[in-house]
C-alpha cells in the first residue's frame, strides 16, 4: 500500500533531508493549471536549498511518496477524479484502488510511514468559525499530537477560528513555533492578533528545537509558524471581508465538512479577482523553502545537542 519513489528513498536510507509535499494544494486548492506550477515549483525550491522534495498522493489505490511529473499533472486536471484524503478517509482510499488527495493530517501519516520528518503545506485545518456548536475541527490537529513531523505552514487559514485552534493545540501538548515573529500568522496575511507561545528566529534553534523534543523523547509533531513574506502579505480588512462574504454564502448553500475549505479558497480568489491566488502560491512556495532549510540542518552530522 506504501510506495516510495528510488530517490526519496535512497536520500531516507542515506539521512539525507527529505521534505514532503501534500496534494490537496494540487487537485482542491488551486485552480488549473497553478496547481501544478506550484506543484513543481516547490519541488524545485525544496532542490535548490538542500533537499529533496516527496510529493504524496494516492494512485490507483497506493500511497506513493514521490511523485513523478506526470503523476502531478493528472491529479491537476480539472476533469480529474480525484477523492480528498484525511486519516478516516484513507482505508476507503485504499481498498477501492482510488485516486486520493492527501490533507495535511494524512500527509502526516504517509510522511511517518515513509521515514520523513519535515513536511511543508501552505496552511493547517483548524477549529472553524462557530466551532463550539458546530465541532467542526479539522483532523490535522489530532494529527499533529501524535504524528512526529515538522508542519511548516503559514500559520492556520485564515478561514478558521484562530484563537480557539491555538488553545486546542495547547491543549494537545503540540508547540507552535513562530518563524521571526511574536504573532500568529494568518495564511494571507501575516497579522492575526494572537501571539504564538514560542518564538526562534533561525534555522539552526527550531532544527536544535525539533532535535531535543524527539531526542527526549516526546512524540507527535510541531508547528512552525512562517509568515507570508512582507511584499506578498494582503490588506487583513480586505481580506476579512471577502472571508466573511464567502462563509455567509457557505452557509446560505449549506456547503458543510470537507467541502468547506475547497469552496472557501475559490471564492475568496474569485472576490480577490486572483490577489489572494498570488499570495497563496508565494507562501507556500516560503513554506518549502524554510522546511528545506531546517531540514538540511536537522541531518547535519554531529549536530549539536544543546544545553543550558
Amino acid at each position: 500500500m506504501l510506495m516510495i519513489s528510488d530517490e526519496v528513498r535512497k536520500a531516507i536510507e542515506s539521512n539525507q533531508p527529505v521534505v514532503a509535499l501534500e496534494s490537496t494544494i494540487i487537485s482542491h486548492g488551486m485552480p488549473y493549471p497553478k496547481n501544478i506550477e506550484t506543484a513543481l515549483r516547490c519541488e524545485e525550491i525544496i532542490r535548490e536549498n538542500g533537499a529533496i522534495p516527496a510529493t504524496i498522493a494516492i494512485i490507483d489505490g497506493i500511497i506513493k511518496v514521490g511523485l513523478s511529473k506526470s503523476e502531478i499533472e493528472a491529479i491537476a486536471k480539472p476533469d480529474a477524479t480525484v477523492m480528498k484524503v484525511s486519516r478516516r478517509d484513507l482505508p476507503l482510499a485504499l481498498s477501492k484502488k482510488k485516486n486520493g488527495a492527501l490533507t495535511v493530517a494524512a500527509t502526516m501519516i504517509a510522511s511517518q510511514l515513509a521515514g520523513i520528518r519535515f513536511f511543508a503545506t501552505g496552511g493547517i485545518g483548524g477549529v472553524h468559525r462557530h466551532g463550539e456548536t458546530t465541532m467542526d475541527i479539522s483532523a490535522d490537529l489530532e494529527e499533529l499530537k501524535t504524528t512526529s513531523v515538522c508542519v511548516v505552514s503559514a500559520g492556520v487559514k485564515s478561514i478558521l477560528d484562530i484563537g480557539k485552534t491555538l488553545e486546542y493545540l495547547e491543549t494537545l501538548g503540540v508547540p507552535v513555533i513562530g518563524f521571526g515573529v511574536t504573532e500568529m500568522p494568518a495564511f494571507y496575511t501575516r497579522d492575526s492578533d494572537f501571539d504564538v507561545p514560542i518564538s526562534l528566529s533561525s534555522f539552526e534553534e527550531v532544527a536544535s528545537f525539533l532535535k531535543a523534543k524527539w531526542d527526549l523523547p516526546l512524540p507527535g509533531g510541531v508547528l512552525i509558524a512562517n509568515p507570508i513574506p512582507k511584499e506578498f502579505s494582503y490588506d487583513k480588512q480586505a481580506i476579512d471581508a471577502a472571508i466573511e462574504q464567502a462563509l455567509i454564502e457557505c452557509d446560505a448553500y449549506s456547503i458543510k465538512g470537507k467541502e468547506i475549505t475547497p469552496y472557501l479558497l475559490k471564492r475568496i480568489t474569485e472576490i480577490t479577482e486572483g490577489a489572494s491566488l498570488v499570495a497563496n502560491m508565494e507562501l507556500v512556495f516560503n513554506n518549502a523553502y524554510v522546511a528545506a532549510n531546517i531540514a538540511k540542518i536537522y541531518f547535519k552530522e554531529n549536530f549539536p545537542y544543546e544545553t543550558e
